[in-house]
């Protein structure tokens, strides 16, 4: 079946974030949290204020773990990462309606692509951040980095990934909820919004609508990304 509905003004496509959206907790957030390295929270703090850049952070936090913790870092996050309610029937609703489905993380590899691997998203559809243990500590590798049109130091970056869906063939629609959407909702149409990206967008003034599960974001995607 292909997507014919006339209450898009362009053919959507999706963006979803992963930590926090996809997953019913911030992994990154809850593994420091966890196994409490010395230094993390003053980082995290920096991240959230925008004073240091996402890769610069996330890069320093994980330096703070050895190497020799991957084994243990991925189990805690595989048990602990819980996926949100309505995730499948989202991706099943996108297959109906050829809608293409992306997820744009500041993940990393190594917990991000087990944790999807049961929902059959294509790997060329997910783009995370990359690992390195060959070192004494873990280090972030970034394969996905900002483009000349950005200069956020994102890491990941989305909004490259958006960008390669122009907005005047696309009706762009991203799913996040924190501070690694930011640069990404000033760009689309619409943002589907948690937490500190809902409280970012009405800073903005960017038309966003707070959702708590997929089947929220559904319902609001057969409305044609109406808030009623």
């Amino acid at each position: 079946m292909s997507f014919s509905t006339p209450k898009f003004p362009r053919p959507p496509v999706l963006f979803c974030d992963f930590d926090g959206t996809i997953t019913l907790n911030d992994n990154i957030v809850a593994v420091m949290k966890h196994f409490n390295p010395p230094g993390w929270e003053s980082i995290v703090k920096d991240i959230l204020s925008e004073s240091k850049s996402i890769q610069q952070g996330v890069g320093e936090m994980f330096a703070l773990l050895p190497s020799s913790m991957k084994d243990d870092v991925q189990a805690y996050i595989l048990n602990n990462a819980g996926i949100r309610d309505g995730f499948p029937e989202l991706l099943e609703w996108c297959k109906i309606h050829n809608v293409p489905f992306y997820v744009t993380s500041g993940g990393i590899d190594f917990f991000v692509y087990p944790l999807l691997k049961p929902f059959g998203i294509p790997a060329d559809h997910i783009y995370c951040n990359g690992s390195d243990f060959s070192g004494d500590n873990i280090e972030i590798t970034w394969p996905h980095s900002c483009d000349d049109n950005c200069d956020n130091g994102c890491g990941m970056c989305k909004t490259t990934v958006i960008r390669r869906f122009p907005e005047d063939e696309y009706y762009r629609i991203l799913i996040g909820d924190s501070v690694t959407d930011f640069a990404g909702a000033k760009l689309v149409d619409l943002v589907f919004s948690r937490s500190h990206l809902t409280v970012k967008c009405r800073e903005l003034g960017l038309p966003h609508i707070p959702f708590e599960t997929f089947h929220d974001i559904i319902h609001h995607l057969n409305e044609g990304g109406r808030s009623s």
